[in-house]
Protein backbone atom coordinates (compact mmCIF):
# COMPACT_ATOMS: atom_id res chain seq x y z
CA UNK A 1 0.00 0.00 0.00
CA UNK A 2 1.56 3.40 -1.08
CA UNK A 3 0.83 6.19 2.14
CA UNK A 4 1.12 9.08 -0.14
CA UNK A 5 -1.52 7.80 -2.48
CA UNK A 6 -3.73 6.87 -0.03
CA UNK A 7 -3.58 10.28 1.36
CA UNK A 8 -4.14 11.75 -1.80
CA UNK A 9 -6.90 9.88 -2.52
CA UNK A 10 -8.76 10.68 1.16
CA UNK A 11 -7.75 14.16 1.09
CA UNK A 12 -9.69 14.78 -2.32
CA UNK A 13 -12.79 12.91 -0.94
CA UNK A 14 -15.69 15.06 0.16
CA UNK A 15 -16.46 15.70 3.81
CA UNK A 16 -19.20 13.32 4.54
CA UNK A 17 -17.35 10.61 1.94
CA UNK A 18 -14.63 10.96 4.12
CA UNK A 19 -16.22 10.22 7.20
CA UNK A 20 -18.44 7.37 5.46
CA UNK A 21 -14.73 5.81 5.05
CA UNK A 22 -13.06 6.62 8.16
CA UNK A 23 -16.76 4.86 9.54
CA UNK A 24 -16.74 1.98 7.65
CA UNK A 25 -12.93 1.10 8.94
CA UNK A 26 -14.28 1.51 12.26
CA UNK A 27 -16.82 -0.73 11.37
CA UNK A 28 -13.86 -3.51 9.73
CA UNK A 29 -11.57 -2.39 12.84
CA UNK A 30 -14.05 -3.66 15.87
CA UNK A 31 -14.34 -6.70 13.78
CA UNK A 32 -10.45 -7.45 13.36
CA UNK A 33 -10.85 -6.80 17.37
CA UNK A 34 -13.32 -10.15 17.77
CA UNK A 35 -9.55 -12.45 17.20
CA UNK A 36 -8.60 -10.79 20.66
CA UNK A 37 -10.86 -12.21 23.04
CA UNK A 38 -12.91 -15.66 22.65
CA UNK A 39 -17.07 -16.21 23.53
CA UNK A 40 -17.05 -15.76 27.43
CA UNK A 41 -16.52 -12.34 29.21
CA UNK A 42 -13.34 -13.57 30.62
CA UNK A 43 -11.71 -14.68 27.73
CA UNK A 44 -9.48 -11.69 26.89
CA UNK A 45 -6.97 -13.35 24.77
CA UNK A 46 -4.64 -10.69 23.63
CA UNK A 47 -5.44 -7.50 26.23
CA UNK A 48 -2.54 -4.97 24.76
CA UNK A 49 -4.11 -5.34 21.29
CA UNK A 50 -7.91 -5.11 22.41
CA UNK A 51 -6.53 -1.65 24.36
CA UNK A 52 -5.30 -0.56 20.92
CA UNK A 53 -7.77 -1.04 19.52
CA UNK A 54 -9.79 0.88 21.66
CA UNK A 55 -7.41 3.80 21.87
CA UNK A 56 -7.59 4.00 18.09
CA UNK A 57 -11.67 3.87 17.95
CA UNK A 58 -11.50 6.80 20.56
CA UNK A 59 -9.06 8.98 18.34
CA UNK A 60 -11.02 8.16 14.81
CA UNK A 61 -14.35 8.85 16.23
CA UNK A 62 -13.00 12.20 17.70
CA UNK A 63 -11.90 12.96 13.84
CA UNK A 64 -15.39 11.74 12.76
CA UNK A 65 -17.13 14.19 15.15
CA UNK A 66 -14.63 17.18 13.91
CA UNK A 67 -15.33 16.08 10.16
CA UNK A 68 -19.25 16.39 10.22
CA UNK A 69 -19.08 19.48 12.56
CA UNK A 70 -16.74 20.79 10.07
CA UNK A 71 -14.25 21.49 12.58
CA UNK A 72 -11.00 23.53 11.27
CA UNK A 73 -9.02 22.60 13.93
CA UNK A 74 -9.41 18.67 13.22
CA UNK A 75 -6.33 17.05 11.92
CA UNK A 76 -5.12 17.52 8.67
CA UNK A 77 -6.27 14.45 6.18
CA UNK A 78 -2.50 13.85 6.04
CA UNK A 79 -1.98 13.65 9.49
CA UNK A 80 -5.13 10.93 10.02
CA UNK A 81 -3.86 9.08 7.36
CA UNK A 82 -0.23 8.44 8.56
CA UNK A 83 -2.06 7.87 12.04
CA UNK A 84 -3.80 4.85 10.61
CA UNK A 85 -1.50 3.60 7.72
CA UNK A 86 1.88 3.89 8.89
CA UNK A 87 4.53 1.41 9.82
CA UNK A 88 4.51 0.45 13.54
CA UNK A 89 6.38 -1.58 15.42
CA UNK A 90 4.01 -3.41 16.82
CA UNK A 91 3.40 -5.94 13.46
CA UNK A 92 0.28 -7.53 15.33
CA UNK A 93 -1.46 -3.54 15.81
CA UNK A 94 -0.27 -2.84 11.86
CA UNK A 95 -2.24 -5.94 10.76
CA UNK A 96 -5.10 -5.15 12.40
CA UNK A 97 -5.21 -2.20 11.03
CA UNK A 98 -4.36 -2.52 7.32
CA UNK A 99 -6.90 -5.85 7.09
CA UNK A 100 -9.28 -3.37 8.49
CA UNK A 101 -8.35 0.03 6.04
CA UNK A 102 -8.34 -2.74 3.20
CA UNK A 103 -11.42 -4.14 3.56
CA UNK A 104 -12.95 -0.23 4.15
CA UNK A 105 -11.50 1.04 0.85
CA UNK A 106 -12.56 -1.96 -1.35
CA UNK A 107 -16.40 -1.68 0.40
CA UNK A 108 -16.22 1.81 -0.39
CA UNK A 109 -15.72 1.12 -4.26
CA UNK A 110 -18.50 -0.71 -4.24
CA UNK A 111 -20.35 2.82 -3.45
CA UNK A 112 -19.78 4.36 -7.13
CA UNK A 113 -16.41 5.25 -5.75
CA UNK A 114 -13.49 5.32 -7.97
CA UNK A 115 -10.62 4.35 -6.20
CA UNK A 116 -6.62 4.11 -7.57
CA UNK A 117 -4.95 2.83 -5.48
CA UNK A 118 -2.03 -0.57 -5.65
CA UNK A 119 -3.61 -2.93 -3.23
Amino acid sequence: MNLQSEIQYFSELRVLDKARLLNSFLHELAEEARSTYGPGNEQVSDTAHLRFVNELVHRVTRVLEQLLAEDRTRPADDVVLRMLLSPRSDKVAEKLVLNAYRRAIHGFERYDTTVLMNT
